[in-house]
């Protein structure tokens, strides 16, 4: 980021990592679960399917921190370095025996543990495994790599171009399939319009995919802006991830929209800390640190740990200035 953030950008560029956060903590109980009714509030009361602590982040904050971490320290996240730092960081948040992890994103890090050699550079050696995963499965286009994406647009708010190279590259270390990687950059763009002017924009990088697929994706808006959002389930496809978030976004127009949303997120059921993370980063963007309820904010911890303490909302916040510095 060349370009300095006024006070109100910087708090939403703050909101997109805590956002992110603390959607994932409110839908960590329910998570494929029995869904929700549609006035019920949703508790940050921990459980789900790693018995996680009250407030405590799933896999969905932990790898978008290993990619903020990266973020801050290159201030981009194209390069060969920048990417081999997303990469140790998922190896290493691989190697602490996670409670929750994806099937196909076990799987990359598990072939690249066992593959990576000095000669080669890790996200080389990621992305090659990826393919090789992506080669083998009848389906390969799951919300894993959506999930953690929201800190590429911190580190390319000034370059759309790079945004959505930066998307791709980072997608593909573990989701190689070209739906995951459009939907990346599709979310990453929308995330970087609403931090720099506030606005909900869902279109926002259409004009970023290959032409000839435009027009297919602005269908998939069309249905996500025109239907209920519990239509959007089941949900770890990336595209119908992307369409529920999506949904519940453009569906929360009230005076605590960062709240609506992420409630509408998680009483649509099934993966529902990815949908409210997905969602949250980009609320969060939106709305702003300071439209997050701030007990929600104390609240939020998970990996990485740092000299024996688990990160919180502060570091957060921390990788979130450092990207935009």
């Amino acid at each position: 980021m060349t370009a300095t953030l006024s006070p109100v950008q910087l708090d939403r560029a703050r909101g997109t990592l805590v956002g992110a956060a603390v959607g994932d903590a409110l839908g960590v109980p329910y998570e494929f679960g029995l869904r929700l009714g549609s006035t019920a509030v949703p508790e940050m009361r921990g459980g789900g399917l790693g018995d996680f602590a009250p407030g405590e982040w799933s896999d969905d904050t932990s790898m978008l921190a290993a990619i903020a971490r990266a973020g801050a320290q290159h201030r981009e996240l194209r390069s060969t370095a920048a990417l081999d730092t997303v990469a140790a960081g998922f190896l290493d948040w691989y190697g602490s025996n996670p409670p929750d992890i994806g099937n196909q994103t076990r799987a990359v890090l598990g072939a690249t543990a066992r593959a990576a050699h000095d000669q080669t550079p890790l996200s080389e050696v990621m992305t090659t495994e990826s393919i090789d995963v992506a080669s083998k499965r009848r389906h390969s286009a799951g919300n894993g790599a959506l999930m953690r994406t929201a800190p590429v647009a911190l580190a390319h708010l000034d370059d759309r171009s790079a945004l959505a190279e930066a998307a791709g590259a980072v997608a593909r270390l573990t989701h190689a399939d070209d739906e995951a990687v459009e939907s990346c950059i599709l979310w990453c763009e929308s995330i970087r319009v609403a931090v720099l002017s506030g606005g909900l924009h869902l279109d926002a990088g259409l004009e970023l995919l290959p032409a000839d697929r435009r027009g297919w994706w602005r269908d998939r808006l069309t249905e996500a802006v025109g239907q209920d959002p519990r239509t959007f389930t089941p949900n770890g496809y990336t595209v119908t991830a992307w369409q529920a978030a999506a949904s519940s976004a453009h569906h929360a127009p009230g005076d605590d929209r960062y709240r609506d949303a992420v409630f509408t997120a998680v009483r649509i059921g099934d993966d529902t800390d990815t949908i409210a993370a997905i969602t949250g980063a980009l609320m969060g963007a939106v709305c702003g640190l300071s439209g997050i309820d701030d007990a929600w904010r104390q609240r939020v911890h998970g990996w990485p740990v740092v000299d024996g303490a688990e990160w919180t909302a502060a570091d957060l916040i921390a990788a979130a200035d450092s990207a935009v510095a």
